[in-house]
């Protein structure tokens, strides 16, 4: 699982190989779930209110830098790392 990002113990990946439409994985403790990169809306999974707050606003921040991520894990690339949430 490339990691791609990682801030107040969450965890921000995305797969290679992984199916469409484009979308990052985020773990925080025993909560899991799965992000659209266009709506950023959880399309799978639940995260508390807190986290989702959290998540929403670095995803927000770094959307293109999300699209530039997936395409690179499409083309089996090297994925660039993205700056924490602070």
């Amino acid at each position: 699982m490339p990691e791609i990002s990682r801030f107040f113990g969450i965890i921000v990946a995305i797969f290679y190989e992984d199916h469409p439409p484009a979308h990052f994985h985020v773990r925080y403790g025993s909560q899991q779930a799965i992000v659209a990169i266009d709506t950023l809306q959880v399309i799978e999974g639940r995260l508390s209110p807190r986290v989702s707050g959290l998540v929403l606003e670095w995803a927000m921040i770094h959307r293109l830098e999300l699209v530039r991520a997936w395409e690179q894990a499409r083309r089996r690339e090297p994925i660039d790392p993205i700056d924490p949430l602070e």
